[in-house]
């Protein structure tokens, strides 16, 4: 039997850590999306289209925590681990990526005062940028516990 590691996946920390990047996913993609203008800048277009696809992936391995908690037999195979955590990763980075360009691309817009990006909006894509950085925390936890335990498998 495999040692229960707080945070894989099959554990409640890991359902609690699946709600905190569907949450801060949304709230990303949310105050990005406010303003229509978002699209003229490609930092921004990366940070939509890589929150976009966190929220799908968190929201199934979601249910496939939930499921596993409720039921009490988390199921671990090792094939189906590693694409988890190959998932985990590459999200993870691509949601870093995107938090940091958005980031900068909206401290800059703030530092130059670009008429195109009153300071309202330009606040809202940093407050996205946060959000997508939350985000990122939760899912590289997530991806760091989830390969802790890939070995023992």
């Amino acid at each position: 039997m495999v040692d229960e590691v707080p945070g894989s996946l099959g554990t409640s920390a890991s359902l609690a850590l699946r709600f905190g990047q569907i949450m801060f996913s949304s709230a990303s993609l949310f105050f990005m999306c406010l303003d229509v203008d978002f699209y003229s800048y490609t930092a921004f277009c990366f940070l939509v289209t890589v929150m976009g696809l966190v929220i799908p992936w968190s929201m199934t391995l979601g249910l496939v925590d939930a499921y596993s908690v409720f039921i009490k037999s988390p199921s671990r195979q090792p094939g189906v681990m590693t694409v988890i955590v190959v998932g985990d990763w590459v999200l993870s980075f691509l949601s870093l990526g995107a938090a940091c360009s958005s980031a900068s691309v909206a401290q800059i817009m703030i530092a130059e005062s670009i008429p195109a990006c009153p300071v309202k909006i330009c606040s809202r894509y940093s407050l996205s940028a946060a959000m997508a950085f939350l985000s990122w925390s939760m899912s590289f936890a997530s991806s760091l516990l989830n390969l802790w335990i890939l070995p023992k498998l």
